[in-house]
């Protein structure tokens, strides 16, 4: 009973943070909330292996993302597989028009200012789960290179390829929906 009490106390703050990730992986609210009940219950059968003072979280977050891995993406086809080696560094800022050149705000700021966060959302949904994971992670829970790699079990080299692919990835998806919209002139010259 003891280590009942113990792993509710430190593990149940996590798991609105661990829902939303779940919710972000499975994009479906049934699918992530079983999800993350199976991460739940896998995480409190190994609760005795767990050593008290190393970081919860991220061993939480490691049971979430491999749980997820192993019994949804399974579960689905192959995924689609994106070729993001011909997207330029930076290709979304630097075809960004000139707002009047007095703007007091960053290309970055002036870009986002123009999605909403459906065209955000949309645009991370249709990144390959690898690096939809990996930016995810990065970018929305805040973890770093060291500990996406533990969660994710991959090298830290492939952890970066995978954020710095999948972010360039996200600003061709958002540059090209930019343009659709008018929001950015095409580049003179861009070969697709």
């Amino acid at each position: 009973m003891a280590d009942q009490a113990r792993f509710t106390e430190l593990a149940m703050e996590h798991m609105p943070a661990l829902y939303s990730a779940a919710l972000r992986m499975t994009r479906n609210p049934s699918d992530a909330e079983d999800l993350v009940q199976e991460t739940y219950l896998r995480a409190y059968r190994g609760f005795g292996g767990f050593t008290e003072g190393t970081n919860l979280r991220a061993w939480l977050y490691r049971i979430l993302t491999n749980t997820y891995i192993n019994s949804y993406r399974a579960a689905k086809r192959r995924p689609e597989v994106a070729d993001v080696e011909d997207v330029e560094d930076l290709y979304l800022y630097k075809r960004l028009s000139p707002a009047n050149g007095a703007s007091s705000r960053s290309a970055e700021e002036e870009a986002l200012a123009s999605f909403t966060d459906d065209e955000v959302k949309s645009a991370i949904e249709s990144l390959p789960d690898a690096f939809r994971i990996a930016v995810l992670l990065a970018d929305v829970e805040g973890f770093s290179y060291k500990e996406i790699a533990e969660i994710t079990d991959v090298p830290i080299g492939t952890v970066m390829s995978r954020i710095h692919r999948g972010r360039r990835a996200l600003q061709k998806a958002l540059h090209d929906f930019a343009e659709s919209r008018g929001l950015v002139s095409s580049a003179p010259g861009r070969s697709e």
